[in-house]
């Protein structure tokens, strides 16, 4: 971090919206995965005109792209990029680059500037898995429904679990509605939503009201079958969660 008032910069994202997107990315990465460092990481790739950022943890997959100039790749960890969400929203104009260097032999360095500060993190050792090839491209059933009646529906339905730090809850889409069900037939709710198809699966609760919380407003939700990845996309965010095996 180096702090320079005068640092002249031509902006090529919005602070604002990098922010929103790391905090869109930040919470589906892994807390502590010695094995697999890279999902404790944010993956940077820009390319073709976009700045996209990815977190994964093995169970789910969030990716995010914004309108940006430059070409890079880089892997950062979690926990150097707290607090940087809340700097860029103060900071509303910022410059994403990339240097060559860091830690990694070809790898990069990761460069954020705003008028004030400029950031710069060395990219972890490692190779992100593709992720474009864990998101699904076709769909048996789709659900277009409001996240905030959905979280309703989904707290009503922890607050009746025996646990409620690990609570599944199964999915059911078809008619015109989406009814979210306790699986021991404790309870369910019940929202509208435009669908198109017809389909169940199991989620777990906690994922389930993470996925809706991060999409905001309106969301797209798309279903192949019960054990095959889900998708939830919402303004050119994705996030791919798996489900659980019934």
């Amino acid at each position: 971090v180096r702090v320079s008032p005068s640092n002249s910069i031509v902006p090529n994202v919005g602070g604002i919206e990098l922010a929103d997107a790391l905090a869109r990315v930040l919470p589906f990465t892994a807390k502590d995965d010695e094995a697999r460092p890279v999902f404790a990481c944010v993956n940077f790739v820009a390319k073709d005109g976009k700045l996209t950022l990815v977190g994964a943890d093995g169970f789910r997959l969030a990716v995010i792209s914004l309108d940006c100039d430059g070409e890079g790749q880089a892997l950062i960890n979690r926990d150097e990029l707290r607090g940087i969400a809340q700097a860029l929203k103060v900071a509303r104009r910022a410059r994403v680059s990339f240097e060559a260097g860091g830690d990694t032999i070809g790898g990069y360095s990761l460069i954020i500037d705003t008028e004030l500060i400029r950031y710069k993190w060395s990219s972890v050792n490692g190779d992100f898995p593709d992720y474009e090839k864990l998101i699904p491209t076709e769909s048996n059933c789709f659900a277009h429904f409001d996240t905030v009646e959905a979280i309703r529906a989904v707290n009503s339905l922890k607050a009746i679990s025996d646990n409620p730090k690990a609570y599944p809850i199964d999915l059911t889409i078809g008619d015109g509605k989406i009814v979210m069900a306790e699986p021991d037939n404790k309870g369910q709710a019940e929202l509208s939503a435009d669908t198109d198809g017809q389909g169940t699966v199991r989620i777990d609760g906690q994922y389930l009201a993470e996925a809706l919380k991060a999409c905001g407003g309106m969301v797209e939700f798309k279903l192949t079958n019960a054990y095959s990845p889900t998708l939830f996309s919402a303004d050119g965010y994705q996030l791919v969660v798996m489900p659980m095996l019934t």
